[in-house]
């Protein structure tokens, strides 16, 4: 796959062992994995309402007061695509699966990238229908632009909808920037990329291409991910791209409990979903219609006249059929929907899967509400109107969801940008999937983010997108930390804090930088100069003013929230700027010396003008004392650094070495566990012990942490090592891997800044030669005195040539030849002697290659190899006189426990049928001659069937047909 916007380059398939051949290619600055992103899954939770987080963000004000709605802006949705027929996105309404009826009014633009059947690892089919089949797409279409029973942030925008997700399974980063690049050919001038990879730093791809996306022009919104609860350094990329808005999720200030209402009053009749039920609709009227009444012991468990119930809603008692009978009933007979009422005390949940499927809701209400419904249609008519009652949510409501990722980027840039409502959000879902549905993700809260940003440009149409994410920052407002200790919430987790969509609207100045990065604070006080400017029309003094936010401690996996973190003073508290005019002041922060080295601390600084305008803020992040100082090595339960061999899905240490033969499992593995990101990781091999160099086993730049405290990165060496283009595979003998880390942000110039490691000895013993098949003979059956050509196919699964490799052959532990051969690497070749055949009986005829042990080899049981021959007495010897009639005699010995022989004397020369059946006449083994001299004969049985497994144990027959007669004995 080209590129030809974004990234400079292409994504092309190729093997492992090729990797290195494209690095040293001329023109090829650098060569990333094409990763896996994963799918977009965000936990199902209790209904919220959409309508308070836009409250939240000042939406709607900005809606009803402003009058914005986003119109004339196109918003980019990458995702799983959207259901564009879904009326609250422009469409008709009519559900189908991959719609045609594309493009839309609403939705202008857009791609399937790879189609219903990609799962991440099979082969894309791209189509030109985005249509959503996996629903989180159209969730995000339905935040930034819904218009119908739900409302987005800016509901008069226009989409472009890029699917790279199908309906089930992961994606890859290549296929991500394709959807940018489409995006950006599409006049998208908003891309929302509610997906990610966590821990990653800004140089990923996905990352780069984000902040080219920018340089174009357009906004980027990125989700900073749902690793809340793996610590540190923990947001995901596009997000972590320097130049997009990274989008941190607040909790919902309401929840929503699905409903209706009856008329005559306003009471709220809460219900239970029935488990197989499609889900019931967020509005619409109808008239409610009972089928009994609260005395009916088998309410609809008939057939109900049709048409009867014709656009009702039913309203029928529990009890003698099943719920799904009584519900397929009202189906039949015309109803929208069906609410089921208990027979007795209490909640229930009926089930209504059948082998029909049902395409109307059914719900389910006490026995209480039921009667009281009934009593009301007994009095007159009753309508009733779907709909959410809205319920505080006082625990967590306004509060960074604990799903939402902490940053910083492994480069302390200062991540997450700002944050959003992502916890408890109804929106759009697919019509096949029920039409809408509650989510929570940093996925939710990115599309706020889109679609403020949409609004914002057309309220100050021209904005680039440096300052669009200026203002949306400079407006935002912090949040306190819920529990203790008391205080905002760490900056590095909320960014700027909660959009303010109609504040951002209405400023007339701003900040910039829009944020500081102030890296580590080894170096003492930092030190930068902050540019108001005033676009308004009037001259404003702002007075400056410092709110300190609460810091995390050192620990990366389990950030413990701290009070304490800097100070800042001012050259001047007051500035003044006249209308249309810039001013700078230079602000100084100060880490508290209390704060632990390795915490990451962070505040506000805050300009409040005096014109009565809300004031601007400016977040502010960095790393106490020296990010080089803390350790990336460190070890776990296991005891990393480690050299281990994998037994099953176990990693036992070799802290004294080890010896593996480089087949199936064992290998090296090199075990190491990141307790921070790390700006490089090599592993080197070298000879033991003189310590030659041997090149590099692994090399990868800026990599990621760990994912927890005990997690543990798996580095296999299979033998090879690359240097530049080449590729090297290693001979057998020992060696030594070195581990090497750079960290994060290190001088590798500075031997301080890199951490090492040497692992124990390890040595390679490849198996090398195997006899791989047993001996063969030229001819069956052999008889004594004849001589035949015995073969044996020697394998060489080494490295290297082996030559004049010597194979035996043994005749009952006798040797009686020997060859000689050359064997390639990973090929075969074929040594062959003569036999001069000995006595009739059974025979081991064995070949063992290389039995002086000349060749080094772990494994020596796969040298040897053995067959069974049957060698028989010569049948066309001459008989020594003539024979009179046909004769048997008893077989020797008798009983046997092994070979048998068996004599017999024909009268006349002509064919002869020998054969031998167990008792229930199967027939075990076979011998035919075309003719036979007349006289006697002899044939020497092993016991073995015609296929070569050992015959029953217990009575047989032998049977001889020769000179028209049969004759049968027991043996």
């Amino acid at each position: 796959m080209a590129f030809h916007g974004l990234w400079n380059g292409m994504s092309v398939a190729v093997h492992p062992d090729d990797v290195a051949k494209l690095r040293d290619l001329p023109g090829v600055a650098e060569i990333y994995p094409a990763r896996v992103v994963e799918s977009p899954e965000p936990p199902q939770t209790f209904d919220p309402e959409l309508l308070t987080a836009l409250a939240m963000t000042g939406a709607d004000i900005a809606h009803s007061e402003l009058g914005l709605t986003g119109a004339g802006v196109k918003v980019g949705i990458i995702d799983t695509g959207a259901d564009y027929d879904h009326p609250d996105l422009g469409g008709d309404g009519v559900p189908r699966r991959n719609s045609s009826v594309f493009p839309t009014a609403r939705v202008v633009a857009g791609y399937d990238f790879v189609g219903d059947r990609y799962t991440g690892v099979n082969t894309p089919a791209p189509d030109p229908y985005p249509d959503d089949c996996y629903g989180h797409g159209t969730h995000v279409a339905g935040i930034v632009a819904a218009k119908g029973a739900v409302t987005g942030v800016a509901p008069g925008c226009v989409l472009g909808v890029y699917r790279v997700f199908g309906c089930k399974g992961n994606t890859t980063s290549d296929l991500l920037i394709a959807a940018m690049e489409r995006a950006l050919d599409d006049g998208m001038q908003v891309v929302n990329l509610s997906v990610g990879n966590a821990f990653k730093w800004p140089s990923e791809p996905t990352a780069k291409a984000c902040d080219r996306l920018v340089k174009r022009g357009v906004v980027v919104c990125a989700a900073m991910g749902n690793s809340g609860g793996l610590g540190l350094y923990a947001a995901s990329t596009p997000g972590v791209a320097r130049d997009a808005i990274g989008v941190a999720a607040f909790d919902n200030t309401h929840f929503n409990t699905p409903a209706f209402l009856v008329t005559s009053d306003t009471r709220v009749f809460t219900y239970i979903l029935a488990g197989g039920s499609l889900p019931a609709p967020l509005s619409g009227t109808y008239p409610l219609a009972r089928t009994g009444s609260r005395d009916s012991l088998a309410d609809a468990c008939l057939p109900l006249p049709p048409g009867t119930l014709s656009g009702k809603v039913a309203l029928i008692r529990r009890g003698t059929c099943s719920s799904y009978s009584k519900a397929l009933a009202a189906q039949d007979a015309g109803a929208v929907a069906v609410v089921l009422y208990n027979n007795e005390l209490g909640d229930f949940v009926p089930e209504v899967k059948g082998i029909v499927r049902l395409t109307i809701p059914v719900v389910a209400i006490t026995m209480a509400r039921g009667e009281l419904l009934d009593g009301r249609l007994e009095a007159g008519p009753v309508d009733l109107t779907w709909t959410l009652a809205s319920t505080p949510n006082a625990l967590t409501g306004g509060f960074v969801s604990s799903f939402s990722s902490y940053g910083p980027s492994p480069d302390l840039s200062l991540k997450p940008d700002l944050g959003a409502p992502g916890g408890f959000i109804t929106s759009t879902y697919p019509l096949e999937l029920g039409g809408y549905t509650s989510y929570s993700g940093t996925s939710m809260a990115t599309p706020h983010v889109a679609g403020a940003a949409a609004l914002l440009m057309q309220a100050h149409p021209g904005l680039s997108p440096h300052q669009v994410r200026t203002r949306l920052m400079n407006s935002a407002r912090p949040r306190a930390h819920r529990g203790d200790p008391a205080g905002f919430e760490v900056v590095h987790l909320q960014g700027a804090g909660m959009l303010d969509i109609a504040a951002a609207a209405l400023a007339t100045a701003q900040v910039e930088p829009e944020k500081l990065e102030l890296g580590e604070s080894e170096s003492g006080p930092a030190e930068r100069t902050l540019t108001i400017t005033n676009h308004g029309a009037a001259e404003v003094t702002f007075t400056l003013s410092h709110q300190p936010a609460l810091a995390t401690g050192p620990d990366t996996f389990s950030p413990t929230t701290m009070e304490g973190g800097a100070s800042v003073s001012f050259a001047t508290t007051t500035v003044r700027v006249p209308a249309g005019h810039q001013a700078e002041v230079r602000a100084t922060i100060t880490v508290d010396p209390a704060v632990p080295e390795g915490s990451l601390y962070g505040g506000y600084i805050v300009l409040t003008p005096d014109d009565g305008r809300r004031e601007l803020r400016v977040p502010y992040a960095g790393y106490v004392g020296d990010y080089q100082a803390a350790p990336v090595l460190t070890s776990t339960i296991l005891g990393t650094p480690a050299l281990t061999r994998q037994m099953g899905s176990a990693f036992l240490r070799q802290p004294h070495g080890a010896t593996f033969d480089m087949t199936g499992l064992d290998v090296p593995d090199i075990v190491l566990h990141l307790d921070r990101p790390s700006s490089e990781l090599k592993i080197e091999i070298f000879a033991a012990p003189a310590g030659h160099p041997w090149h590099q086993m692994f090399l990868a730049r800026d990599y990621p942490r760990n994912v927890g405290d005990q997690g543990e990165s798996v580095f296999p060496w299979l033998g090879t090592t690359t240097w530049g283009r080449h590729r090297f595979t290693e001979p057998d003998g020992q060696y030594v891997a070195k581990v090497s880390v750079l960290k994060p942000l290190g001088n590798p110039g500075n031997p301080e800044h890199w951490e090492t490691w040497t692992s124990p000895v390890i040595t390679l013993v490849r198996p090398v030669l195997a006899a791989v098949s047993p001996p063969t003979l030229s001819q069956s059956p052999v008889h004594s005195g004849d001589e035949v050509l015995v073969s044996a196919t020697v394998g060489n699964a080494g490295i290297n040539p082996a030559s004049d490799v010597k194979v035996v052959f043994y005749d009952d532990g006798v040797a009686f030849d020997s060859a000689t051969v050359a064997v390639q690497p990973s090929q075969s070749q074929e040594a062959q002697v003569a036999w001069a055949v000995g006595k009739p009986g059974i025979h081991a005829i064995k070949v063992v290659v290389d039995p002086d042990g000349r060749f080094l080899e772990l494994d020596r049981t796969d040298n040897v190899a053995e067959t069974r021959v049957t060698v028989e007495s010569d049948v066309l010897a001459p008989p020594p006189r003539p024979a009179t009639e046909l004769r048997l005699a008893p077989a020797l010995p008798n009983p046997s426990g092994g070979g048998v022989e068996f004599q017999f004397e024909l009268p006349a020369e002509g064919p002869v049928a020998f054969d031998i059946y167990d008792m229930l006449g199967r027939r075990l083994r076979s011998w035919r001659w075309s003719a036979l001299p007349a006289g006697p004969r002899s044939l020497t049985w092993d016991g073995r069937a015609d296929d070569g497994r050992d015959a029953p144990a217990g009575v047989l027959l032998f049977r001889l047909q020769a000179a028209g007669r049969t004759l049968t004995r027991k043996v």
